[in-house]
């Protein structure tokens, strides 16, 4: 053989100008392909993400005002709970004359995210009137589920404007939902990031991450100019355990309990909707049976606790005090209530029965009971929206961060094993909960 067959072969040499040249060339066509396609996109969400949040915000802070206004107007005349049978025709009739009796409201939006499907524009005028006239004769209700439809509406009416692709106008439809939940409830980490994960479970919107965050936190921060507060509950330091073998397992114990309230909820919710439609199929007749139903619950308790959201109630369980029917009471009136037809929201509620619930059975894991309630709040969320990173997030906007550990904890364990049930059945798990498998199923 010939020695020179085996010679290595040569690769040619560059002089430093030459390296210098190709260097200076891939950081061109770096900048060309990537860095400026991207700040291209950046700015365009930039402009988006501030529209709507101002747009979004300034709906959603007015919103919030004409729900203080109209607790505040029921706290004063109390006679007007037997005006609800009444508020449900109204509402009924609202959404017949529009043609959007079949509207599944938020269930459209997180649909409308991973679909072509649209939400319409009249969607955000009538849950605004409808959730008002909810809360203002006295119907046992939340506010947060109307602040997604409403942002959901809002953001995707903003698309259509501006004449955004369907990729682009799911993302407008989070950022719209971001503002919305940020407005009326003030915490925008926790909006931002729940628009983004409770659509479509094991899988983040990522791309959605700078105009959500952007638009939660311009509508957060008008609401805030307009006069509005930040929903926080004041946790003592002195009621948050430090961590030790015991106080894991007794944190483990509560988030347990509450996976299981969870899939309560979410039960007695979907079979209450289930049976109004069954046997009251006609929608007048639904809303005002469903109305006087509420009002004579209402008034055999002889107590304004389970009307509206019931924030002044959860405060109540935070700071250590809580009957040990009420979780059950709240999860069974706001049911008949959204289940006749009344609009609102399930979130607060959720709150409600979360920290009244770990409020009654602190005892029995002997944790304190106000560290237990405000527990129970953030488990039952995360158990019935199937949101852990919101919930975290959500934890430290309402209680400070203390004990965020701990909370963490409990989180993690009412995510697995709450199942696979959700307040949203147009929710996607998409990955298992337990095993790092694509299961691509719906919330029961």
């Amino acid at each position: 053989m010939n020695e020179e067959q085996h010679q290595p072969e040569k690769l040619p040499v560059f002089s430093p100008v030459q390296r210098l040249w190709q260097s200076a060339v891939t950081f061109f066509l770096y900048l060309k392909n990537t860095l400026f396609s991207d700040l291209k996109s950046f700015l365009k969400w930039l402009v988006i993400a501030l529209v709507c949040g101002i747009v979004i915000g300034g709906v959603g802070t007015a919103f919030h005002m004409a729900l203080g206004w109209a607790e505040g107007f029921r706290a004063e005349q109390s006679w007007l709970i037997w005006l609800l049978p009444l508020g449900g025709l109204f509402i009924a009739f609202l959404y017949r004359f529009s043609g959007m009796e079949a509207d599944p409201g938020t269930d459209m939006v997180l649909f409308s995210v991973r679909s072509e499907a649209q939400v319409s524009w009249k969607t955000a005028p009538l849950i605004f009137a409808a959730t008002v006239v909810t809360h203002l004769l006295g119907g046992s209700a939340g506010r947060e589920g109307a602040a997604l439809q409403l942002g959901g509406s809002l953001g995707q009416t903003l698309g259509r404007l501006l004449r955004l692709d369907l990729k682009d106008m799911h993302i407008i439809t989070l950022c719209g939902m971001s503002a919305g939940f940020a407005a009326l409830f003030g915490t925008p980490m926790a909006s931002a990031i729940f628009a983004m994960e409770v659509v479509s479970v094991g899988v983040m919107y990522y791309a959605a991450l700078v105009p959500c965050v952007l638009a939660a936190l311009v509508a957060s921060q008008l609401s805030f100019a307009c006069g509005s507060h930040a929903t926080t509950f004041a946790l003592l330091e002195s009621a948050v355990p430090q961590i030790t073998p015991l106080v894991l397992a007794q944190v483990m114990g509560l988030a347990l309990l509450c996976a299981l309230v969870s899939i309560l909820e979410c039960l007695v919710f979907h079979k209450v909707s289930l049976y109004y439609r069954k046997y009251l199929p006609n929608s007048y007749l639904r809303a005002m049976m469903g109305g006087l139903l509420v009002a004579l619950c209402m008034f055999l308790l002889q107590t304004s606790d389970y009307l509206g959201a019931g924030t002044h109630v959860i405060q109540r369980a935070i700071d250590g005090e809580a009957r040990p029917e009420a979780f059950f009471l709240k999860m069974l009136l706001t049911a008949l209530t959204l289940g006749a037809g009344f609009k609102g929201g399930e979130i607060v509620p959720s709150f409600f029965i979360g920290a009244t619930f770990g409020c009654t059975v602190s005892a029995l894991l002997g944790l304190p009971p106000q560290f237990a309630a405000a527990l129970g709040l953030v488990c039952v969320f995360c158990g019935v929206t199937n949101s852990p990173l919101a919930s975290f997030m959500l934890s430290l906007e309402l209680f400070g961060g203390q004990g965020c550990l701990l909370f963490l904890l409990a989180i993690a364990v009412s995510y697995t094993l709450s199942g696979y049930y959700g307040l949203y059945s147009k929710q996607k798990i998409l990955y298992s909960k337990t095993r790092p498998v694509f299961i691509d199923t719906q919330t029961h």
